[in-house]
């Protein structure tokens, strides 16, 4: 018999052994933390699950998952998104590396209504990189933008990861959707300088769109394109949000008053059918019922942990680094950067911070603040090589003289940054605390 400490290590190791070769993650998680659970401390894990099974499926907050995503879903299955990124090109196009800036700004807008990242990478794919090519752009950089473009709804709100951070670490879902503002808007405008710096540097690489090309869409049709098109999903984002942020809906509510604006608009464009809405309840139950697995069988694997005292190795682990909080922190944020390269975003939440959380907090460490760090993080888990998923996604769709090289070769600015933006948020941590703050939060 080992000690449970040597258990938890066994049980982390096979953990990440059985993702490397494939094993579905709620597979993972279970397998895991039933064998090591009981190894380590018998049968009485089992009479401990059903307690926290009950908690999780009858967790109200757990409601507004489907909601959130059968809104981002609406949008996409209603095709409102080709729209909305002619729009938006044609306003941005007549500046240098402009494209680039509308494909940023379009992912801000597809990020705060629909937050999928697989949906906004294959638009941007097909609607806008053959025709960046064609215009002169530099593959690379086209490829670089849409990838990054798509993670945004990683961590503008209403964002799937700050719902499951809520749980995760006890917060309130609106407190973590008004601290995400700052990091946010600021990981865009980040973007769009590197854009823009680069369109004025070298225009070969972004040159604008022709001037006769933009005179063919006249000023008057292209605002009404823009109050027709734009505008709807931009006031469906503040009434979600502003709801929530100004305490007049609880997130679950908003969530459903999403779920009804996105049908509407897509009524109001006329492209709503039977059909469609029978393909957006499928897509946001298969989504559900994916994220939902992996959050009961999460709570075997961190039961199993916590029982064979893996929260004691870890905070021995802590205690051997020089540099006191800031080095923890920073261990932290290098360990969940290192597995972006291999896993997603939903194991990294339900690995590292269960395992780390206890331990910071314990030094003082403000939540809030270290929730926006954890999410501005797990941005990169999304381009990095070589599971970088809008990586993937964006090759599935492009043009055949775009190779998976040009494509790692774009994000790996954009990855830096991620790591820029992560740094601010970490030496001005009002960025993501003032917002909260200022409505009493």
């Amino acid at each position: 018999m080992f000690e449970p400490q040597t258990y938890a290590l066994l049980m982390l190791a096979a953990f990440f052994a059985l993702l490397m070769i494939g094993v579905p993650v709620a597979t993972t998680l279970a397998v895991t933390g039933f064998i090591f659970g009981y190894l380590g401390f018998g049968d009485g894990l089992f009479a401990l699950l059903p307690a926290r099974f009950y908690g999780v499926v009858a967790g109200y907050q757990w409601m507004s998952i489907p909601l959130f995503v059968f809104m981002g879903v609406m949008l996409e299955k209603s095709r409102l998104a080709d729209d909305l990124l002619d729009v938006m090109g044609h306003i941005a196009g007549g500046v240098r590396g402009g494209m680039g800036v509308g494909i940023i700004l379009f992912g801000v807008l597809m990020g705060a209504t629909t937050g999928i990242v697989g949906a906004t990478v294959i638009t941007l794919g097909l609607l806008t990189l053959p025709t960046l090519i064609k215009r002169g752009y530099d593959k690379s950089i086209a490829a670089g933008a849409i990838c990054a473009s798509g993670t945004l709804g990683q961590i503008i709100p209403p964002s799937l990861i700050l719902i499951l951070l809520s749980d995760i670490m006890q917060l309130s879902v609106g407190t973590l959707f008004a601290a995400a503002v700052g990091p946010g808007m600021l990981l865009a405008a980040v973007y769009i300088i590197y854009l823009l710096v680069r369109g004025w540097m070298n225009p070969a690489l972004m040159p604008p769109i022709p001037q006769d090309e933009r005179d063919a869409v006249s000023r008057g049709e292209l605002w009404k394109r823009f109050w027709k098109v734009v505008v709807p999903p931009i006031l469906l984002v503040v009434a979600v949000l502003g709801s929530i942020v100004g305490g007049i809906a609880a997130p679950t509510e908003a969530a459903s008053m999403g779920a009804v604006g996105a049908v509407l608009i897509a009524a109001g464009a006329r492209r709503l059918t039977l059909k469609m809405l029978k393909a957006v309840a499928l897509e946001t139950s298969k989504i559900t019922a994916m994220m939902m697995l992996i959050l009961m069988m999460a709570q075997v694997f961190a039961l199993a942990f916590r029982g064979l005292h893996g929260e004691d190795l870890i905070s021995e682990m802590f205690a051997l680094l020089p540099g006191g909080v800031n080095s923890d922190i920073w261990f932290m944020m290098a360990l969940i950067f290192v597995l972006g390269f291999f896993i997603e975003w939903i194991e990294i939440s339900y690995i590292a911070v269960p395992l780390f959380m206890p331990v910071l907090l314990s030094q003082g460490v403000d939540p809030v603040w270290l929730a926006m760090l954890i999410t501005v993080n797990l941005q990169s888990s999304f381009l990095t090589p070589p599971f970088g998923w809008a990586l993937f996604y964006l090759k599935g769709v492009a043009p055949p003289e775009v190779t998976i090289k040009d494509i790692y070769k774009g994000v790996v600015p954009f990855i830096a940054m991620q790591g820029v933006t992560l740094a601010l948020v970490f030496f001005y941590p009002q960025i993501a605390l003032w917002l909260p703050k200022a409505i009493g939060w």
